[in-house]
């Protein structure tokens, strides 16, 4: 009997220096990476970024113009689609309305001319794994929107894919239940060790779900690395902007003897840097978080302080953001609403602080070269 839905082994993923032109258009300009073997890698960038390209090409839907896929050690770029063995889940489910979820989740099984016995074993698994093993007769009109995906999540798996590929699948869904899916979509990849490359243009979607995030931008990869690498550490301008929200500041690095001497181009303030932040003298962009950020009432010793006066302030659930005006830049902050005890009101004047180790110094050269 084949392997059942939770035998599956994820394989590795190579991609190397692919492109894909159509015409004058660089759709994919020369993306190098790789898919370790049961994680999950997420390919994020905004619309027009190249990154449902990249997987049509890995899908077979499209052939590159240059660079090659391999799964596993296999190159798979001449291989038809429906050879390469890949788990595919789109943003429309594609399930067949006449079909039950039986026997939409046993469709692949029929198709590589599985036994009866083996069809009924494997669908019951697939079932199971996906929580919906009492709905095997509902056909799909019958069944929630979040239902519908885990059937096509299971018909994706149930021929046990080294592989999964996923484009937008919770595009459709309502913000709860994107979140309740993101959970799910995420345990049964843990479950089943399968290998999940995933597109998505959500920024927090990305950081939630994945062990890897590739960010694309103009068909060129800007920067891979785990969430907390590409939150904290932006590699340039776009990446620091695109993901989640900064504050991202013009600076003038100049060296001293002991220390370095950072000028806030945009808000008019210097602060002192040490020496061993090891920052290259020159014009930089300074990339800030605003829960990084806080506000007082006075500067302090101990921290560097910017003045300005609170031009919004917003609520926002959990946190309270505030819009700070310093002489024509605004600067975002928010805090969390049980630390936020400071009473502020719009108009207020106040002070700006901030840790100088939380200050993300991005390069000119890297600037523009990736920008």
């Amino acid at each position: 009997m084949p392997p059942v839905a939770s035998d599956i082994i994820g394989a590795q993923v190579d991609v190397r220096s692919l492109a894909k032109h159509f015409g004058t258009v660089k759709a994919v300009d020369d993306i190098t990476f790789t898919a370790e073997p049961g994680s999950f890698l997420t390919l994020l960038g905004p619309s027009g970024s190249g990154k449902t390209t990249t997987l049509n090409i890995i899908a077979g839907f499209e052939s590159p113009t240059a660079g090659e896929v391999l799964l596993g050690s296999n190159p798979i770029t001449s291989i038809p689609t429906y050879k390469r063995n890949i788990g595919m889940v789109f943003q429309n489910y594609a399930l067949f309305p006449h079909m039950s979820v039986a026997q939409n989740i046993a469709y692949p099984l029929k198709m590589r001319r599985a036994s009866k016995s083996q069809i009924d074993h494997m669908v019951t698994e697939a079932m199971q794994m996906v929580q919906l093993e009492e709905f095997g007769d509902r056909f799909p009109k019958q069944l929630s929107g979040g239902q519908q995906q885990r059937v096509a999540i299971a018909r994706a798996l149930v021929f046990n894919p080294p592989l999964l590929l996923m484009d937008e699948p919770l595009g459709a869904l309502d913000k709860k239940l994107r979140e309740q899916m993101q959970i799910e979509i995420k345990r049964i990849q843990n479950q089943t060790g399968i290998t999940v490359i995933y597109v998505t243009h959500d920024q927090e979607e990305a950081l939630v779900m994945s062990d890897q995030i590739i960010i694309l931008n103009n068909g060129r990869l800007q920067q891979i690395g785990s969430p907390a690498e590409i939150y904290d550490k932006p590699r340039n301008r776009f990446v620091a902007d695109f993901i989640g929200e900064t504050n991202l500041l013009e600076a003038e690095v100049r060296k001293e003897n002991t220390h370095f001497i950072v000028e806030l181009i945009d808000l008019d303030a210097r602060f002192e840097a040490p020496l061993e932040m090891a920052l290259v003298p020159g014009e930089i962009s300074i990339s800030i978080r605003p829960e990084m950020l806080w506000l007082d009432n006075n500067r302090t010793d101990r921290f560097t302080g910017i003045d300005g006066r609170i031009e919004e302030l917003i609520y926002v659930g959990e946190s309270t953001k505030y819009i700070v005006k310093v002489l024509d830049k605004q600067v975002v902050i928010r805090q969390p609403r049980r630390t936020d005890t400071g009473g502020f009101s719009k108009g207020d004047p106040v002070t700006i602080q901030f840790n100088i180790a939380d200050l993300v110094f991005i390069n000119s050269e890297i600037k523009s070269e990736r920008s």
